[in-house]
């Protein structure tokens, strides 16, 4: 076996053995997720129909969301966007890292799947935030979706994979854990056996490092970026412990007042975004209880929840250590 550390971009699984990805984590998968972001977005203040997704690896979620909305891809990987563009040929793609990237414009919603994982610092998190704003529309909205938060992780051990129709199959290994539960990284160890379509197998093996965060440390990142900021646990048919997703609005510019004096404020203004996100998930409480079961929402300048400084918060809820957690999937993407 061949051991493979260090950042995201330099995770084999993202570069030569991109191609493997759709036996790795087929796009049939992602059809409940995609869903459910998709009803998530269209929460905005503002009618979605621009969607930049960052991080969006092999393109997976674009090839269901691309039903409903006109997509911008970017990822780090130049091979995992070779295989979306074989996938999603009307989309538009880019190359670039997350924390850096501005394209010059803005669209009516962000979504940032499981690739934020990979921000391991509160630094990276906070840039990864920022990027999405600034490529938010005000009355628009970004979804962060990341796989574990700091109050419900749980060790995972995991497997699966799939046969292609060359001959060619894939299965996984997943073993995930946390070191150190003071700092803010937990490390996954990858297994993958690969048989190509002459039958000779190989076999390889990497270490992913991915961040984990508090909700406080997620939602008071949301805040200072400009963000309306709430949580919303997931609701999921699958084998596994629901997510915790957080939104962020963008509020609608200033009301601007027309030739008979009155304000037109437009339908960013009047829309509560909040309330149209809950048939897709369930909102989560962060600090206390609102009326409605809500979370409590962080808006820019709040200082409610904001955590401890080390980004992990109250690790208590953190539940059973036995590592028989099922993972969402293996190999989230690279920081992009």
């Amino acid at each position: 076996m061949v051991a493979v550390t260090g950042n995201a971009a330099e995770h084999r699984l993202y570069a030569d053995l991109a191609s493997w990805w759709p036996l790795i984590s087929a796009p049939e998968e992602y059809t409940e997720e995609a869903a459910t972001a998709a009803t998530i977005l269209n929460s905005a203040a503002i009618d979605v129909h621009e969607v930049l997704e960052l991080g969006s690896g092999g393109g997976h979620n674009a090839v269901h969301l691309k039903q409903r909305f006109r997509l911008s891809l970017v990822d780090l990987s130049a091979d995992m966007l070779a295989m979306s563009r074989r996938l999603n040929p009307e989309c538009a793609h880019h190359q670039g890292d997350m924390r850096t990237l501005r394209l010059g414009r803005t669209f009516d919603a962000v979504f940032v799947h499981d690739a934020v994982a990979y921000m391991t610092t509160e630094a990276d998190l906070r840039q990864v935030i920022e990027t999405a704003f600034a490529h938010c529309r005000p009355g628009g909205m970004a979804l962060f979706v990341p796989d574990h938060t700091a109050e419900n992780f749980e060790p995972v051990t995991d497997h699966g994979g799939s046969d292609g129709l060359d001959g060619r199959g894939a299965r996984y290994l997943e073993w995930t854990w946390d070191p150190d539960p003071t700092d803010t990284w937990i490390r996954s160890e990858y297994a993958f056996l690969l048989r190509d379509s002459d039958g000779s197998v190989g076999v390889v093996q990497e270490a992913h490092r991915t961040g984990l965060f508090s909700r406080q440390v997620w939602l008071r990142l949301l805040a200072d970026a400009g963000f309306h900021a709430e949580a919303i646990t997931e609701q999921t048919s699958g084998d596994r412990t629901p997510r915790v997703m957080f939104t962020g609005h963008r509020l609608a510019e200033p009301a601007r007042r027309g030739r008979d004096g009155h304000a037109d404020r437009g339908r960013a203004d009047r829309a509560e975004p909040a309330d149209r996100a809950e048939p897709a998930g369930r909102a989560e409480p962060a600090g206390r209880a609102e009326p409605a079961g809500r979370a409590r929402s962080s808006g820019p300048g709040d200082q409610a929840g904001r955590g401890d400084p080390g980004g992990r918060g109250d690790r208590g809820g953190r539940g059973d250590r036995a590592g028989r957690a099922r993972s969402v999937r293996p190999g989230r993407r690279p920081s992009s």
